[in-house]
C-alpha cells in the first residue's frame, strides 16, 4: 500500500498497531505500507537524551516522538521513503535476527537496482555506502532500520533516503553515531536523480526476491 500524501506519525503508529493486532488474530493479511512523514524526530527504545541536540523539546527543530521500536534517534521527513513492514513471523520463521538481516538484504537489493552498493556493518545498524572521496574510512548511512515484534507480528520497519533535506539530521546524533567519518547520505546526494516512484518499484521487486510473496489469506 502506498500513501501519496504525508502521514502524521501518531496516525501511522495507530494504523500499524491496529493492523499488527488484526494479523496476529487472523483477521487481516500481511501489509507493506510505503509512506512519507512530515519532518519529525523519533526516539527508539535505546535513545539517549544527549543524542537530541536540543534537549528542551519546546525548542527542538521538529516534533519529537517516543516510539516502541528498537534503535535510537532518527529523522523522518519529505523525500525519505518509509516502509512499515507488518509480517507474520509464524509463517516466516520465528527468528528476529534473521528478519533484521532480511530487511538489510531488501534495502541492499533495492539499492543495487540503481548500481549503488549498500553494505551492512556488524557494529552499526542500517545500510551504509562507502565514501572514499571524503577520506579514508568514510561511510554514510543511506537507510535506517527500527522494528518491533509483538505476538510474532512485525511492525515499524525501514527508512530509505531518496531526497530528504540532509541538514535536518543535524538536530540529532543519528542512531547514536557521532564519529565524523560516519555521516548520512541519500540517492540524490550520491548523484542519482531518482524519483520516489523509481524507488517504490525497486522496493517492490526486491521485496519478492528477499521475502517472497505477501501472505494474503487470513487464518
Amino acid at each position: 500500500m502506498v500513501a501519496h500524501t504525508p502521514i502524521d506519525y501518531p496516525e501511522a503508529v495507530a494504523g500499524m498497531e491496529a493492523r499488527a493486532e488484526a494479523i496476529a488474530t487472523g483477521k487481516a493479511s500481511e501489509l507493506i505500507w510505503l509512506l512519507e512523514h512530515p519532518s519529525i524526530y523519533t526516539a527508539g527504545t535505546s535513545a539517549q537524551e544527549a543524542d537530541l541536540r536540543e534537549t528542551d523539546l519546546s525548542k527542538a527543530r521538529f516534533p519529537v516522538y517516543q516510539t516502541g521500536r528498537g534503535g535510537q534517534f532518527t529523522y523522518h521527513g519529505p523525500g525519505q521513503r518509509v516502509a512499515y513492514v507488518m509480517l507474520d513471523l509464524t509463517k516466516r520463521g520465528q527468528d528476529v535476527r534473521r528478519f533484521v538481516m532480511a530487511l538489510e538484504a531488501w534495502i541492499m537489493a533495492s539499492l543495487n537496482a540503481f548500481n549503488i552498493t549498500g553494505e551492512r556493518r556488524e557494529d552499526r545498524v542500517g545500510v551504509w555506502v562507502k565514501r572514499p572521496e571524503k577520506g579514508v574510512g568514510y561511510e554514510d548511512k543511506i537507510a535506517a532500520i527500527g522494528i518491533r515484534v509483538r505476538r510474532w507480528v512485525t511492525f515499524h520497519g525501514i527508512s530509505l533516503n531518496v531526497e530528504p533535506d540532509l541538514s535536518h539530521f543535524s538536530g540529532i546524533v543519528p542512531c547514536g553515531i557521532s564519529e565524523q567519518r560516519y555521516g548520512v547520505t541519500s540517492l540524490v546526494d550520491l548523484g542519482l536523480p531518482v524519483t520516489m516512484d523509481d524507488v517504490d518499484a525497486a522496493l517492490k521487486a526486491a521485496f519478492v526476491e528477499i521475502f517472497g510473496p505477501i501472505h494474503e489469506e487470513a487464518k
